[in-house]
C-alpha cells in the first residue's frame, strides 16, 4: 500500500525518513569490506585452512561486530538527541539478529535434513551449527535487506499511481525474484568453500535455492514495512515492535519450511526427513 508522499515525491529508492536511509546507506556503504573480505581474499586464496576455532570466531566478529559499532562513531544527524532505542540502525539490527539467529539455531538442521547438507570445518558450535554462521548471517542479512528495501521502494514508488493489483502484484513478483536469486547466488558464491557439502550440489543450485528463498519470500516484505510509513502508521516503531515483528516473521518461516519438509521431502530421496526436535 502506497504512503501518501508517493504520489507526489515519484519513483525513488531511498527512504523518507532519514534515520532509515542512513541506515541503509551505511548497511549498503560497508558490506563491500566483508564481502572483500569474505569471497575475494578467504576463500579464493583458501585463507580458511589456517583458521580454528578462533579464526573463524574472528571471521565471524569481523561480518557483525561493525554493524553494532560503526554506527555509534559515525553518527546518523537525524538520531542526534533520540534514545538508542529509537535509532533505526538499532531496530534493524534488533530485526536482523532475531531473524538469522532463529534461522541458523533452527533452519540449518532443514538444511542438514531436507538438503542434505553439512558443515565439516572445525568450529565452536550452537545447536550443531558453527557460531561463526550466526554471527556472518547477521552482516550477510543486513546487507540483503538494505538491498531488498530499495528495489522494493523502487517498484512501489514507480507504481504509486497504478491499480493497488498491479501494484501488489508487481510487488510479488519482485520479492520473488529477489529473494530466489539472493538464494541462488550465496549458495554459488560459497561453491568452493570445500568444508560446507551437498549430497547433490546440482539440485541444491535449483530446488535447494528455492527452499532457501523461503526464507526472504517472508522477511525481505516484512523488514521493508518497518519505518516506511510513519506518517500514515501514527508512529514509528519501538525496538520491542521490532523484535516482535522479526519473531513473527520467524513463525512463518518456520511453517513453510515444515510444510516443505512434509510435502516435497528432501531434494534427493523425495522423502520426509525428520528433524531433531521432531
Amino acid at each position: 500500500m502506497a504512503g501518501k508522499n508517493d504520489s507526489t515525491a515519484g519513483p525513488r529508492w531511498l527512504a523518507l525518513d532519514p534515520s532509515k536511509r542512513w541506515t541503509e546507506v551505511f548497511f549498503l556503504a560497508y558490506s563491500p569490506f566483508w564481502i572483500i573480505w569474505a569471497l575475494v581474499l578467504l576463500v579464493p586464496f583458501q585463507l580458511f585452512e589456517y583458521c580454528g576455532n578462533y579464526g573463524y570466531m574472528l571471521i565471524g566478529i569481523s561480518c557483525a561486530a561493525p554493524t553494532f559499532i560503526l554506527p555509534l562513531f559515525i553518527r546518523c544527524k537525524a538520531d542526534q538527541g533520540k534514545p538508542m532505542w529509537q535509532r533505526f540502525w538499532v531496530k534493524a539490527n534488533i530485526w536482523i539478529a532475531i531473524f538469522s539467529f532463529i534461522g541458523n539455531y533452527f533452519w540449518t538442521h532443514y538444511f542438514y535434513k531436507v538438503l542434505g547438507a553439512s558443515y565439516t570445518f572445525v568450529s565452536w558450535r550452537l545447536n550443531d551449527v558453527p557460531i561463526t554462521l550466526y554471527l556472518m548471517t547477521h552482516g550477510y542479512f543486513c546487507f540483503y535487506h538494505a538491498v531488498s528495501n530499495v528495489l522494493l521502494r523502487r517498484v512501489q514508488t514507480g507504481l504509486a499511481k497504478s491499480s493497488p493489483l498491479v501494484r501488489r502484484t508487481a510487488m510479488g513478483l519482485v520479492v520473488f525474484a529477489l529473494s530466489y536469486a539472493t538464494a541462488f547466488m550465496e549458495t554459488l558464491t560459497i561453491a568452493h568453500f570445500p568444508y560446507y557439502t551437498f549430497v547433490d550440489r546440482d539440485k541444491m543450485y535449483t530446488v535447494g535455492s528455492l527452499f532457501y528463498a523461503i526464507y526472504f519470500f517472508v522477511s525481505f516484505p516484512m523488514f521493508y514495512r518497518m519505518d516506511e510509513y510513519p506518517q500514515k502508521r501514527g508512529s514509528k516503531w519501538t525496538s520491542s515492535e521490532a523484535a516482535l515483528d522479526s519473531l513473527a516473521a520467524g513463525m512463518l518461516v518456520t511453517i513453510l519450511l515444515d510444510l516443505w519438509r512434509i510435502s516435497v521431502g528432501g531434494i534427493v530421496d523425495g522423502k520426509d526427513s525428520g528433524l531433531p526436535w521432531m
